[in-house]
């Protein structure tokens, strides 16, 4: 049977499934529908990769076509989790949507620019062939679009911040909602600016869109003083920021400077490091059964997952607290703070802590 046989509708398949888990017991009907087509399964979200497009030297867009129990109702600007199985274990990583969500859709598409120190991002980019099965997390974050959209808004884009903005603005675009929108975009070059023949299409086409490049190889890097020649109302927009750390850090000063903080939404895609980490130790999985030994810059999420533990996660930067597990013994040190956390059956986010000797998790 071809792997693209459509399956049949959800509430069918939820009583199909209740009703064979007796005919096919040892078994599951898992075990027989996947053999059947890999996106079949209940047991986990999965996704096959439809296409790679290249969107820069070092970008590209994974077009991904979700399996069983996927719901096209993520929010624009929000994050997926993705795991790639790169030589026998799964690699996790989150990438922002870029795609707007469709509630008749069948696929959705992740932007992922190649990082020198990202093993997964190289990968996405350069090593990912079409029809690769890939497992998902579903869509998790704050960074999003209201709707209705605000009268006026602002965005303030850095490199592959884009990807999180250009989902609100395609949004925008296919509900003919858009507003009063500022865009401004830095990039290193123009050809490492994504998707910006796009961009110029959507400025072409919405008279109440304004698109500003930036380009700071030549440019330097652009002070936040010129906003009020980039937008002089800025001070009344509400605004979407996303880039690398230090343009958000300048960012978030500014708008508290002017106190209108309120106004203001960040997504980080990097966790902010204020510790050089832990001493590193034996974790136990308790509930898992498994046991695994890590250096103190390995995180608990990053050690659980080497492990084969199946842990929660979201946006792995410590922002969205859905990675929380209950910490039974031991000491984890924060790598954001550098707050140590040793008292029993306490909470903990996995993402951003590590271990200061042995510990043991509820997982």
């Amino acid at each position: 049977m071809s792997s693209d046989t459509r399956a049949p509708k959800q509430g069918t398949w939820e009583r199909v499934r209740k009703g064979a888990d007796k005919l096919t017991t040892p078994l599951l009907p898992d075990d027989y529908l996947t053999l059947l087509n890999p996106l079949w399964s209940s047991r986990e979200l999965r996704g096959r990769v439809e296409k790679v497009i290249p969107e820069t030297d070092d970008a590209a867009t994974l077009v991904i076509r979700p399996g069983w129990g996927w719901r096209y109702q993520h929010r624009p600007g929000q994050y997926v989790g993705i795991g790639v199985d790169i030589g026998g274990k799964f690699h996790w990583r989150s990438y922002s949507v870029s795609s707007p969500p469709k509630r008749s859709g069948r696929t959705l598409a992740i932007t992922v620019r190649a990082m020198p120190e990202g093993f997964l991002s190289d990968h996405l980019v350069n090593g990912l062939e079409p029809g690769t099965i890939v497992r998902l997390a579903t869509p998790s974050g704050d960074f999003v679009l209201p709707d209705p959209p605000p009268a006026k808004s602002l965005f303030l884009v850095g490199g592959s911040g884009i990807t999180p903005v250009m989902s609100m603005l395609r949004t925008l675009d296919r509900r003919d909602t858009m507003s009063d929108v500022v865009l401004h975009y830095a990039s290193t070059t123009p050809e490492r600016m994504i998707f910006r023949s796009e961009l110029a299409a959507l400025h072409e086409k919405h008279a109440s869109l304004t698109v500003h490049e930036w380009f700071s190889d030549d440019q330097g890097i652009f002070d936040l003083a010129g906003l009020d020649a980039l937008a002089p109302d800025w001070r009344e927009r509400e605004t979407w920021a996303c880039g690398p750390a230090p343009m958000l850090d300048a960012v978030e000063a500014h708008w508290e400077r002017h106190q209108i903080g309120d106004l203001l939404h960040l997504e980080r895609f990097s966790l902010q490091l204020g510790t050089d980490g832990g001493e590193g130790g034996a974790i136990t999985f308790r509930n898992s059964l498994k046991e695994i030994e890590v250096d103190g810059a390995t995180t608990v999420l990053e050690a659980g997952e080497n492990a084969g533990v199946g842990m929660p996660y979201g946006c792995r930067v410590g922002i969205c607290h859905t990675c929380t597990v209950t910490k039974i013994n031991g000491t984890v040190r924060d790598l954001r703070t550098g707050e140590e956390f040793n008292q029993p059956n306490e909470q903990v986010q996995t993402c951003v802590t590590v271990p200061v000797g042995p510990c043991t998790l509820a997982i």
